[in-house]
């Protein structure tokens, strides 16, 4: 993930925990650094659209608590918050490193360049007469859902040291055995990837963490290689993991006036006595299942099972995640 986007992301979260009502995203390109456009030029709207729909999707992805609602009876267009509950951690007791550990990681938060966004950001708020809490993000940490291979994928990116791992691919049943130098591991369209040098293969190769088997190994010492400068992970990824095609049909069931960014993305729209049928194209069960989640009872998966089957087990994951939270914190 970039460091533009990453900024971007981080205010983005600072506001929508910072008000306790719904923020429209008129209000949010108006109040968030890295949303700027001309709301009257159609391809910048549309643009500023694309953008936050996928920051969207990111911040659910990693297990933000993206809530979809309205202020007010009287208002048509849907907001957007943060539920503080379900996104702070209870009280954490660190040993002496342990706490330096989590201290430098929070300086990420006091960056200048992010302080001083952020308190724009929310000056702008506070002019445009929304409720903030300035205390509302202390003591909260987002709760991230990654794969079992991206602590050790991350740890040998750092100490450049080479590991060896079994992936499986799609088109084969067994996992073959694959030896990398890892380069760092980034997110893209919610999912992790690993990014280095395949030393059986002799070039650069990126791996879904999804798709690793067993446990990942280190081999070889720290410091054994030099990754290449300047080069762009996010991009290499994209690069090789090429348009998606979108070739499934799901058919949801939307409350009346509900999830418009779904609707801006359907194919297809019937309404009815009991909400509006949408027809959305996907490519994959599991991600379409990531982004239909978070629109909670307003959307409903009629067909088909598999798309079903994974909105369901994302919502027992969920549940189960925040049983565990809750009961820490009670």
């Amino acid at each position: 993930m970039s460091r533009t986007r990453t900024e971007r992301l981080v205010n983005l979260v600072i506001c929508l925990l910072s008000t306790r009502r719904f923020l429209t995203a008129a209000q949010v390109a108006a109040t968030v650094p890295g949303y700027e456009h001309d709301p009257k030029d159609p391809r910048d709207h549309e643009a500023f659209q694309r953008k936050f729909e996928r920051d969207k999707a990111e911040l659910r992805e990693l297990g933000v608590p993206l809530e979809t609602g309205t202020a007010s009876v009287f208002d048509v267009e849907p907001g957007y918050r943060i539920a503080r509950r379900q996104y702070a951690l209870p009280e954490i007791p660190l040993e002496p490193d342990e706490a330096a550990a989590v201290g430098i990681a929070a300086r990420l938060w006091q960056h200048a360049g992010l302080a001083a966004a952020a308190s724009s950001g929310l000056a702008k708020l506070r002019a445009a007469g929304v409720d903030v809490d300035p205390q509302a993000t202390l003591g909260l940490e987002p709760m991230v859902t990654v794969d079992p291979a991206f602590a050790p994928l991350t740890t040998a990116a750092r100490d450049r040291q080479e590991v060896a791992f079994d992936y499986r691919v799609p088109d084969r049943d067994e996992p073959s055995g694959r030896r990398l130098q890892p380069w760092g591991v980034v997110c893209w369209r919610g999912r992790w990837y690993v990014v280095g040098h395949d030393l059986d293969r002799a070039a650069a190769r990126c791996f879904r963490l999804s798709r690793v088997v067993g446990a990942v190994r280190s081999v070889g010492r720290p410091g054994a290689y030099d990754p290449p400068v300047g080069v762009d992970l996010i991009s290499y990824v994209a690069h090789s993991s090429g348009p998606v095609e979108r070739t499934g049909r799901a058919t949801v069931l939307v409350a009346p006036g509900r999830a418009a960014g779904l609707r801006r993305w359907a194919v297809e729209s019937t309404s009815g006595s009991t909400g509006d049928r949408l027809v959305l194209p996907y490519a994959d069960p599991e991600s379409l299942a990531g982004q239909l989640v978070g629109y909670g009872p307003d959307v409903r998966v009629l067909d088909p099972p598999e798309v079903r089957e994974a909105v369901i087990q994302r919502l027992k994951e969920t549940a189960a995640r925040h049983d565990v939270v809750a009961g820490g914190a009670r």
